[in-house]
C-alpha cells in the first residue's frame, strides 16, 4: 500500500485507496482526481454502514450528508437536538441508538436488496471497534472493499 492515497474527504480518517486516482499538476501544486467519485462515495458509504464497531463522529457525518440531511432536520427525526447531533460528531461520542438508526437509513435510502432480516443482524453485531481502516479498490465493476485481515477487525 505504499502509494496507496489516503482519502479524507468529510474529515475520514481511515480510507486508503489503492488505485482509481491520479496524481494532477496544478499551478496551486499537486492534486489528486478521483476516477469515479460518485461510486467511491456510494461504496464508502455501504462499507460504513456494514462495519463493525460504532461509527465515529466523522463516519456518522459522512453518512448524515450523504444521506442529505442536515445535523437539525436528523436530530429532529430522532427526537433531538441540532446541538446534540452536533456535539457527536465533534467528540465521536454517538449514541449507539443513533449509530444503529443512521446506518438503517442510509440503508434503507440506498439498499433495496438488503432483508430487514440482514439489517437487524447487522445493527446488532455493532462493536466498539472505531479504528478501522477501510481500503478501497476501484475494479472494472466499480470500487471495492480490499478483503485482508485489516479490514475485517
Amino acid at each position: 500500500m505504499k502509494d496507496a492515497y489516503h482519502f479524507t474527504d468529510g474529515g475520514l480518517r481511515n480510507v486508503w485507496l489503492e488505485n482509481g486516482f491520479a496524481w494532477n499538476s496544478t499551478a496551486y501544486g499537486k492534486a489528486v482526481a478521483i476516477e469515479d467519485i460518485d461510486g467511491l462515495v456510494l461504496t464508502i458509504c455501504k462499507q460504513l454502514t456494514r462495519k463493525r464497531g460504532k461509527l465515529t463522529g466523522a463516519e456518522f457525518r459522512y453518512l448524515r450528508q450523504h444521506l442529505g440531511l442536515s445535523q437539525k432536520s436528523l436530530a429532529k427525526s430522532f427526537g433531538n437536538s441540532e446541538q446534540s447531533v452536533a456535539i457527536w460528531e465533534k467528540t465521536s461520542k454517538v449514541p449507539l441508538w443513533a449509530d444503529k438508526h443512521l446506518r438503517l437509513l442510509w440503508t434503507a435510502a440506498h439498499d433495496a436488496s438488503t432483508s430487514v432480516r440482514k439489517l437487524v443482524e447487522r445493527l446488532n453485531t455493532v462493536e466498539r471497534l472505531i479504528h478501522q481502516k477501510i481500503v478501497l479498490q476501484e475494479t472494472r465493476r466499480g470500487w471495492r472493499v480490499q478483503e485482508n485481515e485489516e479490514a475485517r477487525t
